[in-house]
């Protein structure tokens, strides 16, 4: 038998993980009440854009970012999540998303990553690893050791 999730119960299953990430200190943000100017030279902003938040992209988004939200965190990375195109969000129409979509943006205000599935934690923070900031951070001592 093939199971059907319903609207209620997709976004259900993407706020647990979520709540389960904040609860480790990584700061997850609606799209609907931000700009990401706010964020520059302070924070990496992760954009994770779907149509909808049933989308299994999306949930699996999500999900991957909960098992590993502290390599985030010590990072300066905030999520920011927009599953309502209808509202054009300003993060949205400053990133242009088509369906699922994950984007990084460095504290610099620069896209460096742009992936259209789902990425884990560890794939996430090797990118951010590899940026000339974060290489600054790590050799200032402001910011952990690199992901190997």
């Amino acid at each position: 038998m093939l199971a059907v999730a319903l609207p209620a119960q997709a976004q259900e299953a993407a706020q647990a993980p979520a709540a389960e990430a904040a609860a480790e200190g990584l700061q997850i943000i609606d799209a609907a009440t931000v700009d990401i100017s706010e964020f520059l030279w302070l924070k990496r902003v992760l954009a994770v854009f779907s149509d909808t938040p049933a989308d299994p992209r999306y949930i699996q988004q999500m999900q991957l970012l909960a098992e590993r939200p502290r390599d985030l965190v010590e990072r300066d990375v905030i999520v920011i999540t927009d599953t309502d195109p209808a509202a054009r969000s300003e993060v949205r129409k400053e990133l242009r998303p088509r369906g699922f979509a994950l984007v990084l943006v460095d504290k610099d205000g620069v896209v460096k990553l742009r992936k259209p599935s789902p990425w884990s934690t560890r794939e996430i923070s090797r990118s951010i690893d590899k940026t000339p900031l974060r290489r600054d951070e790590i050799r200032e001592g402001r910011g952990g050791t690199l992901t190997q």
